[in-house]
Parts: structure tokens; C-alpha cells; sequence
């Protein structure tokens, strides 16, 4: 398929810069094969399920992944030198690999002072901006020192149009985050609400976890002309056996399993196998879905509305359908829904049969 054909005008003032307040009270699309496309809100998911219903969600912690650091100069002329640094992905206990900007002020060696007792040094180039930094300190106290002098990773597309501050910490973080290695949040979950999880609660929804540790490829273009072309970023995912067994105990009765964002979704359909069993453990997952693509565990997801071009959108299109995808695109956009990370949700049931 041509990455064209996933291509879409959004005029630029259903970009989202602040959530809903409260989370749940953003709006809902709901799509289902056949009917025709609901508005709700979110805090009316409840009714749109039924008893005996698995959600999904993923419960890993977004870390203050956003760092400015200073490069003293290199000889007597000139002064220091201020680089925007963006973690991605852990290396070890020292170090990590980031986004620094601008790049072409960065060169293997140079040391970056973060805060009065935290230094990073340059060990390594990479491509598209992406250096290696071997940090100061190590382990806990590394990553005590970067949520202390971090910010939220806020996407690009709000980052430009608006500073980081102190709400975002708690914006930008789901309210069931536990496992910290993220550098993005995954954003369907924001929606939630203790009040919300109670009430699917008590309408006999099981709600289970898996973490997967989202990285800044996700905020990567797809720069392809075709789509299968593409080579997908990898994130590290965790699945217990108390897990994988109740959404194996779901499939075999019937009942239906919902992805809570991308991310969960990604996850699952790495999990199952072929054979219909569904696998617990850890690893690395480079799973990239697109049109034509079977689906293995996944009935259903709830996602937020994702950027023109995205690898997010080619998955949303494997579920639905590419007819489904410019219907539920072309009635959000026509019905002002609010766009990307901090806008409103979507729940698509599986072009298939259940």
C-alpha cells in the first residue's frame, strides 16, 4: 500500500493542547461494523460493553524524559552551547540513547551538564539527531536525578505551540501508571478515571494489564513512498501469566478482548500465536500492523485520533478497514472531535466477524 493512502487534511485547531477536565468527560466515537458511527462521552463506556468483556491496559509509567543541558565550550572563542535532549531508550544502568537538538552541536566526548551534580558525556553518533550518553550516575539514583531535573516528553506537535509545565506531570501520566520506562504515554489511557474503572467494575468488566515501555519512534514519520517498506521501531513489553491466562479463558468462552491504545494492542497480537495460544513472558516487539494483517487476540480497541501518515493510523485501518478508517476520520474531523495525545477517543469493534 502508498502511504498517501493514509493522508488526511486536520485543520490545525482540533490539535488538542490540554486534556478534558475531568479526563472521562471527553467525547467518544463509537464504530461498529454496519451501524452507523455514535457520539458519546467516555464516561459512558460502560454501556457500550458487556459483562464478561476483557479491557486491556497497558500500565507502564512515562518518565520525565525531556532534559536541557549545557556544552561548555570547546576552546576560548565562543560561549556555552544549549542542547534539548529527549531519552528513548535505556541502554544500561548509565546509559541511554536520546534525540539531542541541535544535533550538529554534539560530538563524541563532549561532556553535557545537566544540574549541579548530573553530566552526561557523548559516547557515540548516531543517525537523524540520536546520540549515546554514558551519564554520571547509575541505576536508581540516575533515575531519580532525571525525574528531578526532566520534564514530561510531550509530543512535538504540542511542545511547539505551547511550554512544558508542572500540570503536565500529572496530565500526561495515566492514573494506573506503575512500571516506569516509558518516553511517551499511551494516551488512550489518559481517559480514565477512578470513577470510570469502579464503574466498568461494576458492570462485570475484567480489566487486566500488560506493560509495553513506549519509545520516541512512535513519534517517528513514516518516511516510505510504500508502506511495507517501513521498518518499525522495537519496545520492550512484559506479560504476567495471570494475564495471559484470563484473556486465553476470554477467548475460549467467547467473550470479547479490548486493547486500551495501540500499545496494548501491539502487545497482544504479539502474544498470540498462531495456534490460538497466547504466550506470557518479556522481550522486544517490532510488530508492525497494517491492512490485510489477521488479528490473533484483539476484538476491539479504544484509541485516540492519530496523526496523517502514522504507523498508528495503518494499525486503526487493519482493524477497521481502510472504508472504516475514512468513515471514522472524516466524522471526527466533520464533528470537531479533538485530535492526537490530550484529544478525545474512539472505540472501533473489528471489521471481522467476533
Amino acid at each position: 500500500m502508498l502511504l498517501s493512502e493514509f493522508d488526511f487534511d486536520l485543520p490545525e485547531e482540533l490539535i488538542a493542547l490540554r486534556p478534558a477536565v475531568p479526563r472521562d468527560s471527553a467525547r467518544l466515537l463509537v464504530s461498529q461494523p454496519g451501524q452507523m458511527i455514535e457520539d458519546s462521552v467516555v464516561s459512558a463506556l460502560p454501556g457500550f460493553l458487556r459483562a464478561g468483556d476483557v479491557l486491556i491496559f497497558n500500565d507502564t509509567r512515562t518518565i520525565a524524559a525531556s532534559l536541557k543541558a549545557t556544552r561548555a565550550p570547546r576552546g576560548p572563542i565562543g560561549g556555552p552551547v544549549q542542547i534539548d535532549l529527549n531519552l528513548h531508550q535505556r541502554v544500561d544502568e548509565a546509559s541511554w540513547k536520546a534525540f539531542a537538538r541541535p544535533a550538529k552541536r554534539v560530538a563524541i566526548g563532549d561532556v553535557l551538564d545537566l544540574a549541579q551534580d548530573l553530566r552526561a558525556e557523548v559516547i557515540d553518533l548516531g543517525e537523524g539527531g540520536e546520540v549515546t550518553l554514558r551519564f554520571s550516575v547509575a541505576g536508581d539514583a540516575l533515575a531519580q536525578a532525571i525525574g528531578r531535573v526532566g520534564a514530561m516528553p510531550l509530543p512535538p506537535y504540542i511542545a511547539r505551540k505551547r511550554d512544558i509545565d508542572d500540570q503536565d506531570a500529572e496530565d500526561y501520566q495515566t492514573v494506573y501508571a506503575r512500571a516506569e520506562g516509558s518516553v511517551a504515554t499511551p494516551t488512550a489511557g489518559l481517559h480514565f478515571t477512578p470513577d470510570l474503572l469502579a464503574a466498568l467494575d461494576a458492570a462485570g468488566i475484567e480489566r487486566h494489564w500488560v506493560t509495553l515501555h513506549v519509545g520516541a519512534g512512535t513519534f517517528l514519520p513514516v518516511k516510505v513512498d510504500k508502506i511495507e517498506d517501513h521498518v518499525m521501531h522495537s519496545e520492550y513489553y512484559e506479560v504476567s501469566q495471570q494475564t495471559a491466562q484470563a484473556i486465553a479463558r476470554a477467548k475460549a468462552e467467547g467473550r470479547r478482548v479490548i486493547a486500551v491504545g495501540t500499545t496494548s494492542l501491539r502487545t497482544l497480537e504479539t502474544i498470540g500465536q498462531s495456534d490460538g495460544r497466547i504466550k506470557a513472558g518479556s522481550g522486544d516487539t517490532a510488530i508492525f500492523i497494517t491492512p490485510g494483517y489477521r488479528f490473533k487476540v484483539v476484538d476491539g480497541l479504544m484509541t485516540n485520533f492519530h496523526l496523517p501518515k502514522s504507523t498508528l493510523l495503518m494499525l486503526v485501518g487493519a482493524l477497521i478497514g481502510m472504508e472504516g478508517l475514512r468513515s471514522v476520520y472524516r466524522h471526527a474531523i466533520e464533528s470537531r472531535y479533538r485530535f492526537y495525545s490530550y484529544g478525545d477517543a474512539s472505540l472501533l469493534w473489528k471489521a471481522d466477524p467476533f
